[in-house]
């Protein structure tokens, strides 16, 4: 018996140490960030720095690649694929049996490894805390700067035949009638391939404009990107799309850049697996680098092929998946990302996915054509309990375009609702061009139907845009001095941001029936207000500021 119980445990340690695993390798520092960060446009186009310098961010070690020596060092290490890299994490995605993935933590430049199935990871296999870092990308040099250039305003009406109400819903046609068609702004479309887009008729109009700028095949390392499902496709004609008195894109004028992330071809155990996080991460720091404004993605992760690297409900605390930590950097590099909240609402696991679930993503749910709930809209709250989904649009039959150029509406999901709204977000950045990231998710937010009741089937509700508009120019003056409170929605706390270092003012916090609860003095060493003694619910508060004087609502989760 005893030599019957060897051999088993013998013939489990070999099989479990032979078999093929997933992993990311951290490395430890990135040498010669001096140079780098001393030579920014050896890492970031002109336009990124212009969009960092706009939004006041400054460049770091996350923008600066990770060293070629440490690449091809794991690259040519016995029994290791790297199937991805992040200079932002400063890791790289690797697969080889456990054994040949442990080896690599010999490596003096590794400071750890991080396995996708989690049952692996010891104390001494993590990576501990979040290491900021960089790879050098593959995607070609695709360095086209877009002009700034005022167009003259013209009142613009555009025939939308049957795709009316998708747009009408948000009151988008009120923007594009000011001649707010997101031109000047760049979207990065995050999906799993383009088929069609550079020979179907709605997408002739993007190309004589040349308004698709480029992008990559992350899956198949290729610079085709115009192959592959055709879910991508769909996608780009919510926003692209222009097929006079059938369908007119959400943001017509505006250029893209289209980046597949998703492999919806592999058979099974690769199908679905988190090297596709990996990618979304690689192609986000690649629309960062070329100065994007906006990433859309509808796309989401929870479960995979192997139910060892699926992610929990108690995963959903908005920055612990790979994709979810690259969503909230490219945040704050200044780039507004939205993804779509997924279709699990029916299942029994309903709750918003990765990246939807980050902190800083505007995850967008679903609505009919009547404005109420479509069923299959995954749900909220975070299981750190914030609001999920953020906002919503039409996801149940709105038009598109299919593989054969045909304007359709048999689909639904809230992979179509993210690009609508992701296309008006753009016409917005159009009409408030001097708005940081972090205001145009609060204007937006703020003007949704639902923003005084929240709930975790709509999230904050349905934008207005025409109403986003006439917040974002009424508090022009104000914001432009950079003077705001977030975030809104909150927990815990928010912060004040300055218009000079020498500012100085109050902030005072009300009920909904006038009474006064909170108080603080605000100052360039002190920007930050606890909430912490205060129930949930909405607040009204009053921040005198410089000379300023303004008035809102704060809503405490």
């Amino acid at each position: 018996m005893k030599i019957g119980y060897c051999i088993f445990f013998l013939l489990v340690y070999t099989t479990t140490f032979s078999q093929i695993e997933d992993a990311w390798v951290y490395f430890k520092d990135k040498p010669n960030s001096e140079t780098y960060l001393s030579n920014p446009l050896t890492i970031l186009t002109q336009r990124a720095l212009d969009r960092r310098i706009a939004q006041n961010i400054a460049l770091d070690i996350l923008d600066v690649p990770i060293p070629e020596s440490y690449i091809e060092a794991i690259w040519l290490s016995t029994g290791i694929t790297v199937k991805a890299k992040s200079k932002w994490l400063n890791c790289l995605h690797v697969r080889g049996t456990i054994a040949a993935i442990n080896a690599l933590k010999a490596m003096s430049f590794v400071s750890g490894i991080d396995f996708a199935d989690t049952n692996l990871n010891s104390s001494t296999n993590r990576f501990g805390a979040i290491k900021k870092s960089e790879l050098q990308t593959r995607t070609p040099d695709i360095n086209k700067i877009i002009s700034s250039e005022k167009e003259a305003k013209k009142s613009i009406l555009y025939d939308y035949g049957n795709a009316a109400n998708q747009i009408e819903m948000l009151n988008g046609h009120l923007l594009h009638q000011l001649n707010y068609t997101g031109s000047g702004k760049i979207i990065a479309v995050l999906d799993s391939g383009f088929p069609g887009v550079n020979t179907l008729q709605p997408f002739e109009r993007l190309r004589t404009n040349n308004q698709i700028l480029g992008g990559y095949n992350y899956v198949g390392a290729s610079s085709n990107f115009y192959t592959g499902d055709s879910h991508g496709t769909t996608v780009l004609s919510f926003m692209g799309g222009y097929k006079e008195g059938q369908l007119i894109g959400t943001a017509p004028d505006a250029k893209y850049y289209l980046f597949i992330t998703e492999d919806a071809l592999s058979p099974f155990p690769y199908n679905e697996n988190p090297v596709e996080e990996s990618n979304w991460v690689e192609a986000a720091e690649e629309a960062d680098r070329l100065g994007v404004d906006i990433i859309t993605t509808s796309l989401g992760y929870f479960g995979y092929d192997n139910s060892n690297y699926s992610h929990t409900y108690s995963d959903m605390t908005g920055n612990k998946a790979f994709a979810s930590r690259g969503a909230n950097i490219a945040f704050n590099k200044g780039i507004v990302v939205l993804a779509s909240a997924g279709n699990e609402g029916g299942k029994t696991e309903p709750h918003i996915g990765v990246p939807a679930e980050a902190l800083n993503v505007i995850a967008v749910g679903a609505v009919r054509s009547d404005r109420t709930y479509a069923s299959f809209s995954s749900i909220g709250p975070s299981y750190d309990n914030r609001m999920k989904p953020d906002i919503m649009a039409q996801g149940e039959n709105p038009y598109f375009s299919d593989t054969s150029g045909n304007i359709v509406n048999y689909g639904s999901g809230t992979s179509y609702s993210c690009p609508i709204l992701a296309g008006m977000i753009a016409c917005l950045m159009q009409a408030l061009p001097n708005k940081t990231a972090q205001e145009i998710k609060q204007v937006v937010t703020q003007s949704s139907d639902r923003f005084s009741n929240p709930t975790y089937q709509f999230g904050y509700g349905i934008p207005d845009f025409n109403l986003a508009l006439s917040q974002g120019l009424s508090t022009t003056t104000f914001l432009e001095s950079n003077c705001f409170v977030y975030p809104n929605p909150t927990s815990d706390s928010v912060a004040i941001s300055l218009p000079s270092k020498s500012s100085f003012g109050s902030i005072k916090i009300y009920t909904l029936l006038g009474q006064s609860v909170l108080e603080n003095t605000i100052s360039s060493q002190q920007t930050t207000v606890s909430l912490k003694s205060l129930e949930k619910g909405i607040y009204f508060y009053k921040l005198e500021l410089d000379g300023f004087l303004k008035r809102g609502k704060i809503i405490k989760h």
